[in-house]
């Protein structure tokens, strides 16, 4: 049987890759801690599963339209208003099955073999993945403290080519919970609609980001570039990993591609999830997701101190999602060794810097503190341990 060269060219998900090496260690007894992943340990909201398991009795659950179920496109638009004080029609909400057929819409919907795309260096690896496998040339733009591992105007103008089609940018950013300063988002944007390019940006962590002095969330990239594609998920603020439910904000005039891209690459998103998801947005739900977030601040800071106590230094604070991206160039050991020699010694599962691009790869692993606070202990516990080893 032959492969596809597509296929082929498909790099390796490592943080899913040390999660089954996690799983393997687990099935063989030892007690190992996972830090690896970007899974909540909450769960959904009490109201939706109380709402699934009602739905799930109820017999036939048919399709919804591809576009998903209009009550939970208008009450998306709903959340940004309340959140984010941004008027959305509901008809530019696209439900999805997660917020990858987000991207996997989007991406096929916008890219062209051949064409440019501007992506920070590290990121999210399936965001290019989903760039290259429709044709794209993916170029790479290296960052680092000193932008807090984020593009910026700057260097997106430095890396614009004659066949530069969009720009991506995730704000906060999976490995590095940092997030673009709106001024700078602003004028990343600027260039971009300049050039008559796309901008996507991956807003699936913003309402776990930091608020103002004022309390308020943080600004979506709608407030100032209203042509701009935003992806989210239910996965990460609303705690619904395996519900795979995600939605795209995109321009009016895009949404028919995307309808017809839906109907043929997957039907609709589960019917099951998306009713259950109406359940999000009651004022008690949201109250439970604002405990979870604080909750999150409080892991932080024990992730923060616990790193800088037994020497493993954080650049770059983060100020959302649940990721601390710390360096382990000081241990003589690779991101890659590290996390190996860390799972097999002292059973805490992490992510190296490899699965995130080129620059930093060997020297930064990202830890998720999506777990609970007994197990964060546990873990700055263990990793102390293997760090006086290694010094010793």
């Amino acid at each position: 049987m032959k492969i596809s060269q597509r296929a082929q060219a498909m790099d390796t998900f490592f943080a899913m890759e040390f999660g089954t090496r996690a799983a393997a260690l687990a099935a063989q007894g030892h007690d190992v801690i996972r830090l690896s992943l970007g899974e909540p340990d909450f769960g959904a909201p009490p109201a939706v599963l109380d709402a699934a398991a009602a739905i799930a009795t109820q017999g036939a659950i048919p399709y919804t339209p591809a576009l998903g179920l209009p009550a939970l496109r208008e009450a998306i638009a709903g959340f940004y208003q309340r959140e984010h004080g941004v008027t959305i029609a509901p008809q530019r909400i696209v439900v999805t099955a997660g917020a990858s057929a987000a991207l996997l819409l989007v991406t096929a919907a916008l890219v062209d073999p051949g064409d440019d795309v501007i992506v920070g260096d590290p990121s999210y690896p399936c965001n290019r993945q989903f760039l290259s496998s429709f044709g794209a040339n993916v170029q790479l733009v290296a960052t680092g403290p000193d932008t807090r591992f984020q593009l910026d105007a700057a260097s997106v103008r430095a890396h614009w080519t004659e066949r530069t089609r969009g720009v991506m940018v995730a704000t906060p950013s999976n490995p590095t919970g940092t997030s673009v300063p709106p001024a700078e988002l602003a004028a990343i944007c600027e260039h971009a609609r300049a050039h008559d390019a796309w901008r996507i940006v991956d807003e699936i962590y913003l309402n776990l980001g930091d608020r103002d002095a004022d309390g308020r969330a943080p600004q979506t990239v709608l407030a100032f570039d209203d042509g701009a594609i935003v992806i989210n998920s239910f996965s990460k603020y609303f705690g619904m990993t395996g519900w795979r439910l995600g939605w795209c904000v995109v321009p009016e005039a895009l949404v028919p591609a995307l309808e017809r891209l839906a109907q043929n690459y997957y039907i609709c998103p589960s019917t099951l999830a998306q009713q259950a998801a109406l359940a999000c947005f009651t004022p008690a739900s949201l109250a439970v997701c604002e405990q979870r977030r604080v909750e999150f601040l409080r892991r932080r800071s024990l992730a923060l101190e616990g790193l800088q106590r037994i020497g493993l230094p954080v650049p770059v604070p983060p100020d959302g999602a649940f990721y601390v991206y710390f360096d382990v160039s000081g241990t003589g050991l690779t991101s890659w060794q590290f996390c190996e020699r860390a799972l097999q010694e002292v059973h805490v599962a992490l992510t190296p810097g490899k699965d995130f691009g080129q620059c930093g790869a060997n020297t930064y692993v990202r830890l998720s503190y999506a777990a609970g606070t007994a197990q964060l202990e546990e873990a700055v516990r263990r990793l102390g341990g293997f760090m006086e080893r290694l010094r010793a």
